[in-house]
């Protein structure tokens, strides 16, 4: 019986999917895959640009309490609350965001829009 319980329990581990951690990881001012730099964040107060190869993709704006994801200067996304919605609708979570981009939670939710709109990578 100990035996089969411990072969269960090998099983059991076994067949548990993997949790796998982000792809991008922030290092600072730095957005890395791999180790490698693929976009860098500019802050300025409250307030940041995302670029890539010394091009602003983004500019992520504060209006009253919430941040505003900017493309040639059309708000593309809010983020407020933990939450990020687009066009007055609910998209996701920064939650669910930080599951992709290992970032605080506003860069994480503007990378997030970023890669869905098809604006990065």
């Amino acid at each position: 019986m100990t035996k089969l319980l411990a072969l269960a329990t090998v099983l059991t581990i076994a067949a548990a999917p993997a949790v796998a951690s982000p792809a991008y990881k922030c290092q600072g001012d730095r957005v890395e895959k791999g180790g490698s730099t693929q976009f860098t964040i500019r802050r300025s107060g409250g307030e940041f640009s995302v670029e890539k190869g010394g091009s602003t993709k983004a500019k992520v704006v504060k209006r009253n309490s919430k941040l505003v994801v900017e493309v040639g200067g059309s708000s593309k996304a809010e983020i407020e609350n933990g939450k990020i919605s687009k066009g007055g609708s609910s998209w996701a979570n920064v939650s669910d965001a930080q599951k992709e981009f290992d970032c605080d939670g506003d860069v994480a939710a503007s990378l997030w829009v970023l890669f869905k709109l098809g604006v990065l990578p």
